[in-house]
């Protein structure tokens, strides 16, 4: 057979095909369903099989919308979606954008039924002629059926579906038709247009013909002029070939079809039409993007944050997946506890301080005491791939995907050790021979299990404060032989419970964090935010809320849907808090080593933090309206010594709490503090000064194994110090015990017995007693606080 009789039975099969389609249209009107046999034989049984498995209605999926993330005040923080679209109603669309796209798209629209046999078969003869598709045949109720099908197969992530929906096929051409029979049964002509308007895709990046008025043209749907709409209009035939952002000479001589168009139909005058393709097609000055995701917020870091707290929300799908979508399809409004005016505080301290060029990095987090909102979130390297950039978050545990996952925390550790040993009932001027340097190597300290012990720890002070020091005075020098041998006394276990109650963990691993004998000086890697959220509960008074950074979240029609509320409880008792603030409120006075960081009428505490090799250093401290925690680390593995390394683009010779991470929390709270009344700490109770103590029994002159014996008979523990100290008593007899007998101590506590040299005075130690001491008997458990004893109120003050 000669090419040529082939070309015209392909086109003669075709016609017939599509006369059958045409007779179709009028069956399935009428609900009936016809097979093709006979059409020419071209496909007829498939054809057959497909009609007749069809449903009678198109189910669709809801239109993806853009989702929105907010700050406090109804700021935008990020959009969020899969496609950038805002629905409107048919009224809030410009009668002459209406009219556009009928005139190119579908001029006999509101003639027709589902099928424009007229139309179609014009442009299937076309086709067949030019042996490619040259001219769209589809109504605008069977391109929208096409639109909603491939939504629907998108949304469902099913492949085959997708291909079904977009392949270039007579079937899908039927399928598609068999649908728009229903829809047309189902809606309106103006509500199928608009559907379609809403569905449509307008080019880059531009869902819906709202979306694309604002992208290209910085105005509404409802304002869009004569030539605009012709542009918007002319689009949908090629979104990509025709975007004005790509090639302006292509989507001008596009809308100028558009405009001609409209003028042949008389829906616009010859003066009207040459006006318009007078006009620029587009003013780059107008183009209006949106940008979408966390990477293109102001707030990246915490943008990213919230989507991780979002995505593990059950009420927004079953799979993290599923949520994914959802939250990028639903249209949300999810609005956060970011306070762009604090924000901005936290941010100018950062960029104040430090550069993203140092090689260290500085963080800071900023909560609010009492709710636990998380105000501010700020580090020093910005966001992304490039160089000085990062995609870690410094601020927030790594269990979240660009979570750093923190740093050891130093002496900030000590504030929970204070907390524990109040709550033992420690008075807080509790005394405690504290040397530059203690040989802890193999004693034992109690755990939640057990015991455990360092074969080898000489640990030493970084400050020159030592010697008989109260808890005040050590937390203002931050001595860590006091708090090393308060930890002793106290007991790891209440340590660790304490900071667990205060949503202290682990941050790289989640664990609790472990008892170990250095614990008091820093253990295991915490972060800003939680550190700032832990201290936030001693100024709220002991009441501890779980870190909040998403208010509410509702949908596009405005009901709310589920997310975790606020949780708070009273994690330890107001009187203990009340205790921990009066003494990390010397540590802001003068001689403290936070005192240079104090400002304002209102009272502040705070407490400093160094950790070995200074691989990192703290700041941790807050008033009753606000909480922060700020620090500067080596971030680059392998880790190295602070000191040498570069900070607010100069080389450190020295790094401290006090004096490296110091200054960015107080620029911070003084920048988030402005303008906010003047607050003061409620001050401790007389039971809580002076701690829940018994009276000591005197033992100064007696031999150490006798004054160990009647300490541990009146329910204490006794260790007798290493070496000798200067003293009236006899020679190696008791010289004192720490507490001193005039302070008294707290039932079951540690006390220790120091003996004598003599150097004083000139007496004799006593011959030894005739019982057999008792310093290996194991000490007793330490129980649970007891109220209060007006009778033993001793506490030298």
């Amino acid at each position: 057979m000669r090419a040529r009789d082939k070309g015209d039975r392909g086109v003669v099969q075709s016609v017939v095909l599509f006369l059958g389609v045409s007779v179709l249209s009028g069956a399935l009107a009428a609900g009936l369903a016809i097979p093709f046999a006979g059409l020419a034989g071209f496909s007829t049984e498939k054809t057959a099989e497909t009609l007749q498995d069809l449903p009678q209605e198109l189910k669709t999926v809801p239109l993806a919308r853009n989702s929105k993330i907010v700050a406090a005040d109804g700021s935008l923080v990020a959009n969020l979606y899969e496609q950038n679209r805002v629905p409107v109603k048919l009224s809030q669309i410009n009668p002459i954008m209406r009219k556009a796209i009928v005139a190119i798209e579908d001029d006999r629209f509101y003639e027709h039924g589902a099928l424009d046999a007229k139309g179609t078969l014009r442009a299937l003869l076309r086709n067949q002629t030019e042996g490619a598709v040259q001219q769209g045949g589809s109504s605008i109720t069977q391109q929208y059926v096409k639109l909603s099908l491939i939504e629907k197969a998108n949304a469902a992530n099913d492949p085959e579906a997708i291909q079904a929906a977009t392949a270039e096929t007579y079937q899908r051409k039927v399928a598609e038709l068999r649908y728009a029979v229903a829809v047309e049964k189902e809606f309106s002509k103006d509500e199928i247009l608009e559907k379609y308007l809403n569905l449509a895709n307008f080019g880059d990046g531009t869902y819906g013909v709202e979306a694309a008025a604002r992208h290209y043209f910085s105005t509404s749907a409802a304002k869009l002029t004569l030539p605009q709409a012709a542009t918007l209009a002319g689009l949908v035939k090629n979104p990509t070939g025709y975007d004005p952002t790509n090639n302006k000479k292509r989507a001008k001589d596009r809308r100028d079809v558009v405009l001609r168009r409209m003028q042949e139909l008389n829906v616009i005058s010859a003066k009207q039409a040459g006006d318009a393709i007078k006009t620029p097609v587009i003013n780059p000055a107008k183009i209006q993007p949106v940008p979408n995701g966390c990477a293109n917020s102001k707030y990246p870091f915490y943008c990213e944050y919230i989507v991780s707290k979002l995505l593990e929300n059950p009420a927004f799908g079953k799979t993290t997946k599923a949520r994914d979508h959802y939250i990028k399809t639903a249209g949300i409004l999810v609005k956060t506890s970011l306070d762009p005016r604090i924000q901005a505080a936290a941010q100018k301290s950062i960029n104040e301080h430090s550069k993203p060029t140092d090689q260290a990095i500085a963080a800071v987090t900023m909560i609010e005491p009492g709710t636990g909102v998380v105000k501010a979130m700020a580090q020093s390297r910005p966001y992304g791939a490039g160089k000085n950039h990062t995609a870690y978050n410094y601020n927030v545990e790594k269990s979240y995907a660009g979570g750093y996952g923190g740093f050891q925390n130093g002496s900030t550790m000590k504030a929970f050790t204070i907390a524990a040993a109040i709550q033992q009932g420690f008075p807080l001027n509790h005394r405690i021979q504290s040397p530059p340097t203690i040989d802890l190597s193999g004693k034992k300290f109690s755990t939640c299990t057990g015991t455990t012990k360092d074969d080898d720890y000489h640990p030493s002070n970084s400050t020159d404060a030592h010697g008989d020091l109260t808890m005040v005075d050590a937390a203002r020098a931050s001595t860590n032989t006091y708090f090393l041998q308060l930890s002793q006394q106290v007991g790891l276990c209440p340590i660790a419970t304490v900071a667990a109650a205060l949503g202290m963990h682990d941050a790289q691993t989640g664990q609790p964090l472990k008892q170990v004998v250095s614990m008091t000086l820093g253990v295991d890697t915490v972060t800003p935010l939680m550190l700032a959220n832990a201290y936030a509960t001693f100024a709220a008074r002991g009441l501890y809320c779980t870190p909040l950074l998403i208010t509410s979240v509702t949908g596009y029609n405005g009901n709310p849907i589920k997310t975790p509320p606020p949780s708070c409880k009273q994690a330890i008792d107001p009187a203990v808090a009340d205790g921990v603030n009066a003494v990390l409120h010397q540590v802001m006075e003068p001689g403290g080593t936070g005192g240079r960081l104090k400002f304002g009428p209102s009272d502040l505490a705070g407490k400093t933090g160094t950790i070995n090799a200074n691989l990192a250093v703290w700041f941790a401290g807050y008033s009753s309206k606000m909480a922060a925690a700020s620090v500067v680390a080596d971030a680059q593995p392998p880790y190295k010594n602070l000191i040498g390394q570069t900070l607010d683009g100069k080389k450190m010779s020295d790094a401290s709490g006090s004096g490296t991470a110091g200054p960015v929390w107080q620029t911070a709270m003084e920048g988030a503090l402005k303008g906010l009344p003047t607050t003061r700490f409620t001050a401790p109770s007389d039971k809580t000064m002076r701690g829940d103590v018994k009276d000591l029994p005197f033992v100064n002159g007696k031999s150490p194994q006798e004054a160990v014996g009647i300490l541990q008979q009146a329910g204490f523990q006794a260790e007798i110090a290493p070496g000798l100290v200067d003293s009236e008593e006899a020679a190696g007899t008791v010289a004192y015990t720490s507490p001193r007998q005039r302070d008294g101590a707290p039932e079951g506590s540690k006390v220790l017995i120091y003996i004598s040299n003599g150097s004083k005075g000139g007496g004799q130690p006593p011959n030894p007693p005739n019982t057999p001491p008792t310093i290996g008997n194991p000490p007793p458990q330490f129980p649970n606080c007891p109220p209060w004893h007006p009778k033993y109120p001793k506490c030298g003050r």
